[in-house]
C-alpha cells in the first residue's frame, strides 16, 4: 500500500536502533539470568549486580545501533557491567571491603572456582534459583524475588502480579535481599544431600508462578498466558541445569501438558470454556508430545514423586479423545498414589472430582461432604463449584442454587463469575 502523502518522511536512523532495541530485548531475556548469576557469583551483592546488569543494557541501547550487535552480546554485557561494578567498588572502598569478605565466604562455602575471563559467561543460574528460594526466606518473597531476578520482571511488573501497590512489592523485594545479605545466605548449589530437601522449595516457586498465569486469582482475564509462559521458560533452563533429576522433568512435564489446552479454556467472548465443553483440536499437540516424552522420564528409575504423577493425570486428560472417554479408574488409582505422597484435601478433592467422573456424582458428593470440615478448603472456590456442580447433575436444584451462590461470592476472575451466574440463572429458571 502507498504511503499516504501526509506521511512525515522516515528517519534513516529509525530502523537500526529498532533493530538494535529487538535484539537488546531478545539477549536480555535470554542473558539476563546468567549474567546477573554471574555477578552475584563474583561480587556476592544482588543490588549491585541488578545495577550493573541495568547500566550494561543501557550502555547497549546507546552502542550497538551505532557500532552493530557484537558477535557474542552476552560476553559484551558480562565485560561492560563487570566494568562498572568494579568502577563503582574502586569508588567505594568500604562497601567493597564487605563485599570481598562476603565473596570469601560464598567462595569457601561452595568451593567454586574463579570466575573465568572476559570473553565467557558461565551459566550459574542453578546457584541464583537456589538463593531465591532459600527456606529462609518468606513464601511470598521467594516467588517475588525469583520473578525479579531470574525472570527478570521489573518491579510494578511483580507488583501487578501480585495485586499489590508497587511500594509494598519493592520493600517485600528489598526485604528479601537483606535477609540473603544479613542471614550471609550463600550463593552456591546445595549438597548432595541437601538437594533433595531443598529442590522441592525450587520447583514449588516456579510451579506459583504457573499456576497464577494458568488460573489467574483475580482480575479481568482468566488467564495470565505472560507468567504461565515465563515459568515454562524457567522449568527448561532448570532442567537443562539438573537434567538428573526426575521431579525437574515430572514438573515441567504438568506445566507443558496443561498449558497445551490454554486456546481452547477461553471462548470468542473471553468466557470460561470447561474441560467438558473444549474443542480437543485446539490443544497444543506438540507440546503435549513433549509433555509426553518428559512423562516417561520423570516416572522412570525411581518411586514416582509429586510432579511425576500430576504430570501424568494430565497426560490422560490430553490423552483422551473427550471426557466420557477419559481412563477415570487409572485417574482415580494416580490420585491415591499421590495422597500418598501429599495427604493434602486439595488433593482429596481432585480425586472426589474423579470418582464422580468415574462412578457418579453421588459418590464424588459423599467425599466432598466428607471433606466440608477441612479448614483449607473453607474459601477455596473450586471446592464451592465441584459441590454446586455435582449437586446440580444430582437434581438437587435449590441446593446447587445455594453452592453456585457460594462460589461465586468466592470467584476471583470475571470470567469464573460470569461461568458461576450463567449456571445460578439456569438452576434458579428450573425452580
Amino acid at each position: 500500500m502507498d504511503r499516504p502523502a501526509t506521511d512525515p518522511p522516515t528517519d534513516p536512523r529509525a530502523e537500526p536502533v529498532a533493530a538494535a532495541g529487538s535484539s537488546v530485548e531478545a539477549v536480555f531475556r535470554e542473558e539476563r539470568g546468567r549474567l546477573l548469576a554471574a555477578l552475584v557469583r563474583r561480587f556476592g551483592d544482588l543490588d549491585l549486580a541488578e545495577e550493573v546488569t541495568s547500566e550494561a543494557i543501557e550502555a547497549a541501547l546507546v552502542h550497538w545501533p551505532v557500532s552493530g550487535v557484537p558477535p557474542k552480546p552476552g560476553a559484551w554485557l558480562m565485560t561492560t557491567a563487570r566494568r562498572r561494578a568494579v568502577d563503582r567498588l574502586r569508588r567505594d572502598r568500604a562497601y567493597a571491603a564487605r563485599l570481598a569478605l562476603l565473596q570469601v565466604e560464598a567462595d569457601r562455602a561452595a568451593g567454586a572456582p574463579p570466575a573465568g575471563p572476559d570473553g565467557e559467561l558461565p551459566d550459574e543460574r542453578l546457584q541464583l534459583f537456589f538463593t531465591c528460594a532459600h527456606p529462609a526466606l518468606p513464601a511470598e518473597d521467594r516467588v517475588a524475588l525469583t520473578l525479579r531476578c531470574l525472570a527478570g520482571l521489573t518491579t510494578p511488573e511483580v507488583a501487578r502480579t501480585f495485586l499489590l501497590p508497587q511500594a509494598t512489592m519493592a520493600k517485600r523485594i528489598v526485604r528479601a535481599k537483606n535477609k540473603i545479605r544479613q542471614a550471609r545466605i550463600p550463593f552456591r548449589v546445595p549438597d548432595a544431600h541437601e538437594l533433595p530437601e531443598r529442590l522441592p522449595g525450587v520447583l514449588q516457586v516456579i510451579y506459583s508462578i504457573f499456576t497464577e498465569g494458568y488460573a489467574a486469582s483475580s482480575g479481568p482475564d482468566l488467564q495470565r498466558l505472560d507468567l504461565a509462559e515465563e515459568a515454562i521458560r524457567l522449568a527448561r533452563i532448570l532442567r537443562r541445569l539438573l537434567p538428573g533429576e526426575r521431579e525437574v522433568a515430572g514438573l515441567l512435564a504438568l506445566m507443558l501438558l496443561i498449558h497445551a489446552r490454554r486456546a481452547a479454556r477461553i471462548g470468542p467472548g473471553g468466557e470460561l470454556v470447561l474441560l467438558d465443553e473444549q474443542d480437543r483440536g485446539r490443544w497444543d499437540r506438540t507440546m503435549i508430545e513433549e509433555g509426553q516424552t518428559l512423562v516417561v522420564a520423570a516416572l522412570t528409575g525411581g518411586p514416582p514423586g509429586f510432579y511425576g504423577v500430576q504430570a501424568a493425570i494430565a497426560a490422560l486428560h490430553d490423552e483422551a479423545a473427550d471426557v466420557a472417554t477419559t481412563d477415570w479408574p487409572q485417574i482415580v488409582a494416580l490420585y491415591d498414589v499421590l495422597l500418598s505422597i501429599d495427604p493434602s484435601p486439595v488433593i482429596a478433592l481432585n480425586r472426589a472430582v474423579a470418582v464422580a467422573l468415574r462412578d457418579g456424582p453421588e459418590q464424588g458428593l459423599a467425599l466432598l461432604d466428607e471433606l466440608a470440615g477441612e479448614p483449607r478448603l473453607r474459601g477455596y472456590p473450586p471446592y464451592a463449584t465441584a459441590r454446586a456442580e455435582l449437586l446440580w447433575r444430582l437434581g438437587r436444584g435449590p441446593e446447587a442454587a445455594a453452592a453456585y451462590r457460594e462460589a461465586l461470592a468466592l470467584a476471583g476472575t470475571e470470567p469464573e463469575r460470569a461461568h458461576l451466574r450463567r449456571r445460578l440463572r439456569e438452576c434458579e429458571a428450573a425452580g
